[in-house]
């Protein structure tokens, strides 16, 4: 089976690194499509093995893409095509129907109550999202909560498929070597209490509530963001206002695993060098970052996770929900502290969501696909 996979760009993202690790363990023949910015996730599919290509796509309204797109399906005789985020989930639904590609299955990643990747569900993007989603097979939800809100925005039921995001949680194991040599290299004391942050630094992830918080947290706690964004000019300006511009250490965006040549730790030695992981985001598709801190052994504080609230309570012990701002946090955070370290424990939400059942569960939507089932959904 060949398979070509396409996504709006491989920066240092959740869906990106997501499909990185999910062709190691997808028994297929994949390629990999670009539209913007290959980033660094395309040069570590390389080195996986992977043909990734870099279709330049100027923005949103290069309809120029389409045709080159088309064309590159076309020549490379896929079977199906995958496509990831909206931009790619669009344009690729588009060119794979003009190169005579039928069967198009398209994840989605970040779809929230209100925002689609960041930008406000407007009537127009709903109306142009569901006459994309009409030109493909089927539409993979990353969870529960994101099939119902799929539903809610009118895509039938029949066409929505659940398969989760997986992880790889042995790399995730904590690491005392690790800990020691990232906090060395970002200046963070040996003894520092140090509350984490991972995710794309904008407006909707909610930071800035971290950043607010430390003013009333003791002198010893520190703030470790990891991922970049627009926002991070902003959170420094907080940060210096507030006086704790020094408390703050923002790693940019960082792969799971540095690689030749890169001294800067990588996004699993950071999660070993904190103490606590804080996800304020009140939108979250899945909660990725949530999961693989757990993987870690580390107690979570979220505002959205559904990877742990479509689950038993009795699934992540270590995470706890906090509703409210700033001072929600520093409640929790106090209260954290003043526990003491525990046990750096793994708990059973993260082996529900390994990374080879997610590949199997989507081969054999492949298949399935492939082999005509749901055809009566696919054109209702």
């Amino acid at each position: 089976m060949r398979a070509l996979h396409v996504i709006t760009g491989l920066g240092v993202g959740g869906a990106e690194q997501q499909l990185r690790l999910l062709l190691r363990h997808l028994p297929a023949q994949c390629d990999v499509v670009a539209l913007t910015n290959p980033g660094p996730v395309a040069a570590g599919l390389a080195a996986d093995g992977v043909r990734v290509t870099h279709l330049g796509m100027a923005g949103n309204r290069d309809l120029g893409a389409l045709p080159r797109l088309a064309r590159l399906i076309r020549a490379g005789r896929y079977d199906l095509v995958h496509t990831h985020l909206y931009r790619a989930c669009l344009y690729g639904r588009i060119a794979a129907r003009l190169a005579g590609v039928g069967t198009v299955v398209a994840t989605e990643h970040s779809i929230g109550d209100t925002r689609l990747e960041g930008r406000p569900l407007t009537a127009g993007v709903r109306a142009l999202y569901l006459a994309g989603e009409r030109l493909g097979h089927t539409t993979v939800a990353v969870s529960p909560t994101v099939a119902e809100r799929l539903r809610h925005w009118g895509v039938p039921g029949p066409r929505i498929r659940v398969i989760p995001n997986g992880i790889d949680a042995p790399r995730f194991r904590y690491d005392e070597v690790r800990r020691k040599e990232a906090r060395a290299f970002h200046g963070l004391p040996p003894d520092a209490y140090v509350v984490g942050g991972v995710g794309r630094l904008t407006p909707g992830k909610r930071f800035d509530l971290l950043v607010q918080a430390l003013p009333q947290l003791p002198g010893d706690v520190r703030l470790l963001l990891v991922g970049g964004g627009p926002e991070e000019a902003a959170l420094l300006r907080t940060a210096r206002a507030l006086g704790v511009v020094d408390r703050v250490v923002l790693a940019g965006e960082r792969p799971y695993l540095p690689g030749p040549g890169d001294e800067a730790p990588g996004l699993v030695a950071l999660l070993s060098a904190m103490d606590v992981l804080a996800s304020p985001s009140p939108q979250e598709s899945f909660g990725l970052a949530v999961v693989e801190a757990l993987a870690a052994g580390l107690p979570v504080l979220y505002a959205s996770c559904p990877a742990v609230e479509d689950l038993p309570p009795d699934a992540a012990p270590g995470a706890r929900r906090v509703r409210g701002g700033a001072e929600a946090y520093v409640r929790e955070l106090l209260r954290l502290r003043a526990a003491g370290p525990a046990e750096r424990t793994v708990p059973d939400v993260v082996h529900r969501y390994d990374i080879e059942r997610t590949a199997r569960q989507l081969m054999d939507l492949y298949t399935d696909a492939l082999s005509g089932s749901n055809l009566e959904a696919s054109s209702s």
